[in-house]
C-alpha cells in the first residue's frame, strides 16, 4: 500500500514535530487501538448519538493508523514487533467496529439479525488481516500480501465510509453493505494471495535463493519501512 495516499498527507505536518521526541510510532499505534476500541464500544450502545460519537472517534483512530508508520519513517524507527503490533490494531479496530454497529443497531431494521450481521462482517476483516499476516509469515517479508493504491486511495481507505453512514443517518444500509460486502471481499483477497503463493512457488525454483534480511548483508524492503501504512 503507498505511502502517500491522500490520508497520509494530511497527518504528515502534525507528526513533523514528534520526529525528535520521545513518542515512538507504537505509542501511536496503542493510542490507535485504545481509539478503534472505544469506537466500537459507542457503536454498541444502541443510540444515534453514541453512534456519532462512536464515528468521530472511529476517524481519529483511522487517522492514528497512517500515523504510526509516518513517524516510524521520520524517526526511522522499523521493528518487526512494530509492524505486528500495528496489524493487529487494524485488525481488532475494524472487525469490532462493524461488530458494534450490528449491536447497536439491533433494535434497527434488521432486528437481532443485525447483530449476526456485524459479527459476519467483523469476522471477514478479521479473516482478512490473519491471512495477511499468514501470507507474511509464508513469504518470509513485511507487506507481502499489499494491494496497490488507485487515485492515492488505499483498499482499506473504503472504512472511511463507515462514519460516513453513520453521520448520514445510514447505519442500516451500512451494515447490510458489509455483511454483504466484507466476506465476498475476504473471499477474493483469499484468491488473489492463493495466486501469488502459486506464482510465487513457481519463480522460486526458477530463481537462485535470496539472502535473508537478517543475515549479515540481508535488506529487506518492507522491513525497512516498518510495514506500517
Amino acid at each position: 500500500m503507498s505511502h502517500n495516499t491522500w490520508v497520509h498527507r494530511v497527518v504528515r505536518p502534525a507528526l513533523r514535530p514528534l520526529a525528535r521526541s520521545p513518542v515512538t510510532p507504537n505509542h501511536i499505534t496503542c493510542l490507535r487501538l485504545l481509539a478503534g476500541l472505544s469506537a466500537a464500544a459507542a457503536f454498541a450502545q444502541g443510540d444515534d448519538l453514541w453512534r456519532n460519537v462512536g464515528a468521530g472517534i472511529f476517524v481519529i483512530s483511522f487517522l492514528l493508523d497512517r500515523a504510526d508508520g509516518e513517524l516510524a519513517r521520520l524517526k526511522r524507527a522499523h521493528s518487526a514487533l512494530g509492524h505486528r503490533l500495528d496489524l493487529l490494531s487494524d485488525g481488532l479496530s475494524n472487525s469490532l467496529a462493524l461488530f458494534g454497529l450490528g449491536v447497536g443497531l439491533r433494535d434497527g431494521d434488521f432486528g437481532t439479525w443485525a447483530i449476526a450481521m456485524g459479527g459476519a462482517a467483523g469476522l471477514a476483516v478479521a479473516g482478512a488481516f490473519a491471512m495477511i499476516v499468514r501470507m507474511e509469515t509464508l513469504e518470509g517479508r513485511q507487506r507481502a500480501a499489499e494491494l496497490p493504491s488507485v487515485a492515492g486511495f488505499d483498499p482499506d481507505d473504503a472504512m472511511l465510509l463507515v462514519p460516513a453512514f453513520v453521520w448520514l443517518g445510514l447505519g442500516d444500509l451500512l451494515l447490510l453493505l458489509a455483511a454483504a460486502g466484507a466476506p465476498l471481499f475476504c473471499a477474493v483477497f483469499a484468491l488473489v494471495l492463493r495466486r501469488r503463493l502459486s506464482d510465487g512457488g513457481a519463480r522460486g525454483q526458477e530463481e537462485p535463493a535470496r539472502v535473508p534480511s537478517d543475515s549479515p548483508g540481508g535488506r529487506d524492503i518492507g522491513s525497512a519501512n516498518d510495514g506500517r501504512q
